[in-house]
C-alpha cells in the first residue's frame, strides 16, 4: 500500500459548538469536490463526532482552536482532528458505525484521526480531483487595462511618516 499523500484539505475553528455544523459542511463539500459521494455519511458522521469530543473536552469558557483535515492516501481517506488542548485528552468512543477512531498526542495537544476506505477498490491516485481553470475572476478581468504604477504622492505619504527622504519621484 502506498502511504503519499495525494490531496488534503484543511480547515482552521474555534473549538465551540458551531465548530461542528461548520465541520460538517467542510466535510461534505470537499468530499463532493473529490467525487468521494459515497463517502459523504460515514466522513460526516465521523469529522462531526471527533469535533464534537474536541468541543465537548474544551468546556465552557476554554475555547482555543482546532484543525479539520482530510487526507487522500492509500486506499483510504483520514480524517483528523487535532486540538490544541495540551493539557487533556479528548475522550471519542473507538468506533462510530464501523470507522475505527484513533487518538494521539502531539507537542500541541491532541490528534484525533480515522481512516476509511475509498470506495469501489479506488485508490488516492485515481480519485479524479476538481480542475480549476486558468483564468481571472471578472473583478481582475476589469482592473487588467489599468495602468501599473506606483502613485508618487502616496510614496511621498509614506516616506514622510517613516522618516525617510523626502524626495521620491516615479
Amino acid at each position: 500500500m502506498n502511504n503519499q499523500t495525494s490531496q488534503v484539505d484543511d480547515l482552521r475553528l474555534v473549538a465551540t459548538p458551531s465548530a461542528v455544523n461548520v465541520a460538517e459542511m467542510f466535510v461534505r463539500f470537499s468530499l463532493m469536490e473529490w467525487s468521494l459521494r459515497p463517502l459523504v455519511p460515514l466522513a460526516t458522521q465521523v469529522g462531526r463526532h471527533m469535533v464534537a469530543a474536541v468541543v465537548d473536552n474544551a468546556g465552557p469558557g476554554v475555547a482555543g482552536f482546532l484543525t479539520v483535515r482530510l487526507r487522500l492516501q492509500g486506499d483510504g481517506l483520514v480524517v483528523e482532528v487535532e486540538d490544541e488542548q495540551v493539557s487533556t485528552r479528548p475522550v471519542v468512543s473507538p468506533e462510530v458505525s464501523g470507522a475505527r477512531i484513533g487518538v494521539v498526542p502531539t507537542a500541541y495537544g491532541t490528534r484525533l484521526w480515522s481512516e476509511l476506505a475509498l470506495p469501489n477498490n479506488m485508490n488516492a491516485k485515481s480519485v479524479p480531483l476538481p480542475r480549476r481553470e486558468q483564468r481571472r475572476s471578472p473583478a481582475a478581468e476589469a482592473l487588467a487595462d489599468e495602468p501599473v504604477g506606483v502613485d508618487p504622492q502616496v510614496m511621498q505619504r509614506i516616506l514622510s511618516a517613516l522618516g525617510g527622504p523626502q524626495d521620491f519621484r516615479s
